[in-house]
């Protein structure tokens, strides 16, 4: 097997419209460069790591955190905006709660390991933005691997013993440790990063400048 060409670590959040609109505009990147070489690895970094295990309400959320219905339905408008000229069906109204998102981040992470993390990434997508699901909620984590091809038994197992939580924490925290303050951050190679979602044409480039070779040391490639 051909080894990549370079690593794409991604830190998103299932809950983060802009990593979604990101997301679409990298796949369609990587469609028109199917040979692109890029392993891929999505990572977790939550927006509301103090959220309660259950959520809250979502007018409740996004009037507190930004300060009123007023500026909440402005910066969203905005947000429909870019979403829908990236193609993307959201509906905002659909969804009733904010949840905590650390048990997604824990299904991204196995999903890895059976090799249907885009799968699962681009299902928890699809079910919070356009469906409105809550996807803090381990049932509709279960549907979205057992739609996926993930073996169920291994994940209620994972799931009842609470794995992984302190890699995944000690993971988001040398993140926000190294400066990341937030999604979507693509990092190239372990050496450059991009914040925000970058066009296709952009994307374009930074895979056709890779085809080309390894960028110098200190060079990035976008």
């Amino acid at each position: 097997m051909e080894e990549p060409r370079a690593t794409l670590d991604i830190l998103s959040d299932p809950i983060c419209p802009w990593c979604y609109i990101g997301k679409v505009k990298l796949d369609r990147a990587l469609e028109q460069r199917p040979d692109h070489g890029l392993d891929i690895f999505w990572r977790p970094y939550q927006l509301n790591p103090e959220m309660t295990a259950g959520g809250m309400d979502r007018t409740e959320y996004l009037e507190t955190k930004f300060g009123g219905p007023e500026r909440a339905q402005t910066i969203y408008g905005q947000i429909r905006d870019a979403a829908e000229a990236a193609g993307l069906k959201v509906d905002f109204g659909r969804i009733r709660r904010t949840p905590n998102t650390f048990d997604a981040h824990r299904l991204i992470r196995w999903a890895r390991s059976s090799g249907h993390q885009q799968t699962v990434v681009d299902a928890l997508f699809v079910r919070y933005f356009e469906r409105g699901e809550d996807i803090g909620d381990r049932d509709v984590l279960m549907q979205v691997a057992a739609e996926a091809g993930m073996d169920l038994d291994l994940l209620s197992g994972l799931y009842a013993d609470d794995a992984d939580r302190d890699l995944l924490t000690n993971e988001e925290a040398l993140a926000r440790q190294m400066g990341v303050t937030g999604v979507p951050t693509f990092i190239l190679s372990e050496k450059f990063a991009l914040v925000g979602a970058q066009e296709t044409s952009a994307w374009l480039d930074v895979i056709d400048r890779l085809s080309d070779g390894p960028a110098e040391d200190g060079q990035s490639p976008a």
